[in-house]
């Protein structure tokens, strides 16, 4: 069946799903919130939500950037309201005077406290499981045959990533090449033993993958949008994958970015490099797994560091960094036949190709279709006198026009901090000139914000996808690069999101965005 994403114009808000929270949820956005802010998007005349990465963070961390799975859905985002076991329990009305002041405190809390919402669920899901195991799991009920059926039907992933997470709690979460010598290098007896004594463990993983799943797609059936994802370039070395895949990449080594005007010395990012011939031997078999459960989760999704499947740049221990692979034709194959695997799968594939990217790349997605993005702030003829700011109406129909990312300062930061000669200059594009504002001199205001997005909301570009903090015209960040404070990754909407429509500055957001999109053609809100 064709994707419905692969033509026409679309619009739709990035938002963070931990920043989506309704009032049942336990003090983060959960998968079962999806509808319910879905709901808003559709009165606001958007097809599309497009959300940061789901995967289970690394233990301690609060980044979706670095995981320890490239597959799993973090059971942090399991709703336990609707769980059968959980009710079965008793819900939260059978949870202990001590869990229920806990859980009025995540609920309460300015930010997520990731901690406390995390030891909550982890109990909460424990014993929800042990119920299962009761009454379902030894008893064969149809549940536990649905459950049966999903473990053989996603072993291609389930079965490395719940052994590790078994292995990871009885080694009290020390990194895998911590672990004895036969359970790091996977000898096949350490891992048959193992399997055999931490069975109950194992289960229980792939229970919590196979809650995620029923509610992932209860959820995205409800929703009446398209549910985009993001692919993040790498996994933690501490992680089930590179454990699986050891020979695939280089742990001697990290990936990171070339020196650029925003990092002096570039960045380090920690994570393990690709052993780009040694995934080609296999024909990028792990890559393709990514791709296939990505399609699976998603109507689309936003392939992340795009530049570093074309070329990724390695910093080794006590060496030199360098570019892998070597030569612009060798990086353009190997960009050009990623990309064609990513988007074999179904799912429409944009590309996050912001920083340095050569120009040979950004020839490269012209070719495949593939829609870059076109952030306005840095949208500008650089080359030319003045560097004026490119006309949002001429951006290409394969690209994707948006204010900002989740990393990014809020439009309203944006200007307030810009040079008057750099307001002038975004004032000038044809959209905005016309509207008689003194751009050099004016502060932000809702009307000044509103004038930028409907520029956007014009624009030649096919798809629109607008920070939720951008369209409000709020200050707040979602995360602040190179830096690990514990504001990052915690922000959330300031109401429950099943209560959006009963907040008038939320209903005139929606009304003011739909307004734009029925003027310009975009989007086709639809009913679930």
């Amino acid at each position: 069946m064709a994707n419905r994403f692969s033509s026409g114009r679309h619009a739709g808000v990035l938002v963070p799903l931990f920043s989506i929270p309704t009032a049942r949820s336990w003090g983060i956005g959960e998968i079962g919130d999806i509808p319910a802010f879905a709901a808003w998007l559709r009165a606001a005349g958007q097809d599309v939500v497009q959300l940061l990465p789901v995967n289970e963070m690394a233990e301690g961390q609060h980044s979706p950037y670095s995981a320890m799975s490239a597959m799993a859905v973090d059971p942090i985002y399991i709703s336990l309201h609707p769980l059968e076991d959980f009710v079965a329990l008793g819900g939260e009305a059978a949870l202990g005077a001590a869990a229920r002041r806990s859980l009025a405190r995540a609920r309460s809390a300015a930010a997520i406290d990731y901690d406390l919402v995390r030891a909550l669920k982890d109990d909460a899901l424990r014993a929800a499981f042990a119920r299962f195991v009761d009454h379902e799991w030894r008893a064969g009920t149809p549940r536990a045959r649905a459950l049966a059926a999903f473990i053989e039907a996603e072993a291609w992933w389930l079965d490395d990533y719940a052994l590790f997470r078994a292995l990871h709690a009885r080694h009290d979460g020390r990194g895998w090449t911590d672990w004895d010598e036969g359970l790091r290098r996977r000898d096949e007896a350490a891992l048959a033993e193992a399997r055999a004594v931490s069975a109950r463990e194992i289960l229980f993983r792939q229970y919590l993958q196979w809650v995620a799943d029923r509610q992932w797609r209860a959820a995205r059936a409800d929703a009446g949008v398209g549910l985009f994802g993001d692919l993040p370039f790498m996994v933690s070395g501490d992680s089930a994958d590179v454990w699986a895949r050891q020979a695939e990449f280089d742990l001697e080594a990290s990936v990171g970015t070339p020196p650029d005007a925003f990092a002096e010395d570039g960045q380090d990012w920690g994570l393990p490099v690709y052993r780009w011939d040694a995934m080609r031997a296999n024909g990028f078999a792990w890559l393709r797994a990514r791709a296939r459960r990505m399609a699976a989760l998603y109507d689309g999704y936003r392939v992340d560091h795009l530049v570093g499947f074309y070329r990724t740049y390695a910093r080794p221990r006590g060496a030199q960094p360098y570019f892998t692979p070597e030569g612009e034709d060798a990086q353009t194959a190997l960009g050009e036949r990623l990309l064609g695997l990513f988007a074999a799968e179904g799912a429409r594939i944009v590309a996050e190709d912001l920083g340095t990217v050569p120009d040979f790349v950004r020839a490269s997605l012209a070719r495949l279709d593939v829609p870059g993005y076109k952030v306005f702030r840095w949208e500008r003829e650089w080359h030319e006198p003045g560097q004026p700011f490119r006309d949002p109406a001429s951006y290409p129909p394969a690209s994707v026009a948006t204010t900002g990312t989740h990393d990014t300062e809020p439009l309203a930061v944006w200007w307030d901090e810009a040079p008057a000669e750099e307001r002038r200059l975004a004032g000038a594009v044809p959209a905005l000139a016309a509207r008689g504002i003194d751009w050099a001199g004016a502060p932000f205001t809702r009307a000044l914000g509103d004038a930028i997005l409907e520029a956007l909301v014009a624009s030649g570009s096919d798809f629109l996808l607008l920070p939720v903090q951008d369209v409000f015209g709020w200050r707040d960040r979602v995360n602040v690069p190179a830096t690990t404070g514990l504001e990052n990754w915690t922000w959330r909407l300031p109401w429950p999101a099943d209560r959006l429509a009963a907040e008038p500055e939320a209903r005139e957001r929606a009304a003011a965005l739909a307004a734009m999109c029925a003027r310009h053609a975009r989007a086709v809100s639809r009913e679930p």
